[in-house]
């Protein structure tokens, strides 16, 4: 290997290094080669490829299970669908069990099994089921190119009230929120409980984990579905399409709330001590002493009554009289001295 070597590198080399040199060229050239080839115009590197029958040559040879619980309201809706649930997962050649008594859905590879991403897919179906996902939006799952994101919501707030709000915004008045998020990143969304079910491409999973854990830390979706809905615009314009849109895109700033107001200053007699006493200030009087004084605590309560009507009346009468002097100068006449410096200016 090192005559070989030698030849095509003929520089010279150090015993102690030889080997090591050695790995370290060979490995050089084999991942120039690997560059060129995967730098060639013939590969579509974006291009999922298709798995058939004829490329799984036999049968797997260990058998694979995944297994869920599943809420007690969840019994009846499972139990109606159950049969269409098999026939789907048969055609892909899985077989599948429902547990009334524990409580569980399980899935299993079995020799018909021809793709062996398969029962990934199908545990995400007996999932999503789980979480009151209709079958009709769940079996979309099993489909290529499209799958699932369970977020787990429960555990970021402490404070229930707040996470029922927040979790709230996120579904929006009549809908109107959730079904925008559900337009604008192509996946289907479902807010259950403690979590949030997405269904669709790997793209729009990624936008809506995002708007939902920033929904729960108090930014509103509203600002991402802006967003959103000027890079739906952008796409369109060909000479935009491969450039970048910072410059396009809203920059929202949280606006820094106020603390406590702090206390106005001081003025300088306020600042001037007062002289230190050794003895506490003197008690104020209770209500009952105040009332004993003026001999109101010994009054009964047809008089206390009594007196505190004829106690109102005179503020009224005070107030009536004070509003009537008041109407009463709208009707004197002005001097006429003071009339003439108006008109001259």
């Amino acid at each position: 290997m090192t005559e070989e070597y030698e030849q095509h590198f003929p520089e010279t080399i150090s015993k102690n290094k030889r080997h090591r040199k050695d790995k370290r060229k060979i490995f050089d050239l084999l991942c120039t080669s690997y560059q060129l080839a995967w730098d060639s115009d013939n590969i579509d590197h974006w291009k999922i490829e298709t798995f058939t029958k004829d490329d799984m040559k036999g049968p797997l040879t260990e058998e694979s299970s995944f297994a869920t619980l599943f809420p007690k309201y969840r019994e009846a809706y499972l139990r109606e669908v159950w049969p269409h649930i098999t026939k789907i997962l048969t055609g892909h050649g899985i077989s599948c069990e429902l547990n009334l008594v524990e409580g569980s859905m399980t899935v299993k590879t079995t020799r018909k099994t021809w793709d062996p991403f398969i029962i990934l897919k199908a545990r995400d179906l007996i999932k999503l089921l789980a979480r009151s996902v209709p079958l009709a939006n769940a079996a979309k799952v099993l489909e290529d190119g499209v799958a699932c994101d369970i977020i787990k919501i429960g555990n970021i707030l402490r404070n229930k009230e707040r996470f029922v709000k927040r979790r709230q915004r996120l579904v929006g008045p009549n809908g109107n929120t959730l079904k925008a998020i559900e337009l604008l990143t192509q996946c289907y969304v479902l807010v259950q409980g403690n979590t949030v079910s997405a269904i669709g491409g790997y793209k729009g999973l990624k936008e809506v984990r995002r708007i939902v854990m920033d929904c729960l830390k108090n930014i509103h979706p509203i600002y991402h579905i802006k967003e959103l809905m000027i890079k739906r615009e952008l796409m369109k314009d060909e000479k935009l399409k491969n450039e970048s849109w910072d410059r396009f895109l809203p920059q929202f700033r949280k606006l820094h709330q106020k603390g406590k107001q702090s206390k106005p200053a001081k003025s300088s007699k306020e600042e001037k001590k007062k002289p230190y006493t050794p003895f506490p200030p003197q008690q104020t009087p209770r209500q009952e002493d105040l009332q004993m004084e003026s001999g109101e605590y010994f009054l009964k309560d047809e008089q206390k009554e009594a007196k505190k009507l004829a106690e109102k009346k005179a503020k009224q009468k005070a107030k009536r009289i004070e509003k009537e002097s008041k109407r009463a100068q709208s009707f004197i006449a002005p001097e006429e001295e003071t009339l003439r410096k108006k008109l001259k200016s």
